[in-house]
């Protein structure tokens, strides 16, 4: 498995209590599943309104077992932002 840094931010960092991590992880699906073990409470339910960035690219809201991650990538879990 690749060894990978989750990066949370705003609400997602409040609820995991730390700005970022490491993970073993193959895709993302993978990495989503070791997050939701280690925090299974508020940053569960914060995950679900989240976009993510793979090494700065965004990917889609669904096939998230089809995201390869490349060791040492970072993924970067973003809550919907507000302001103006």
């Amino acid at each position: 498995m690749a060894q990978v840094t989750v990066r949370y931010w705003a609400a997602a960092k409040a609820a995991a209590g730390v700005a970022e991590e490491s993970f073993d992880a193959d895709t993302l699906a993978d990495a989503l599943d070791a997050v939701r073990t280690r925090h299974p409470g508020e940053l569960t339910q914060v995950l679900r309104r989240c976009s993510f960035l793979i090494d700065g690219d965004p990917v889609g809201t669904r096939g998230h077992d089809t995201v390869r991650l490349a060791p040492g990538g970072t993924v970067e879990v973003l809550p919907p932002f507000a302001g103006g």
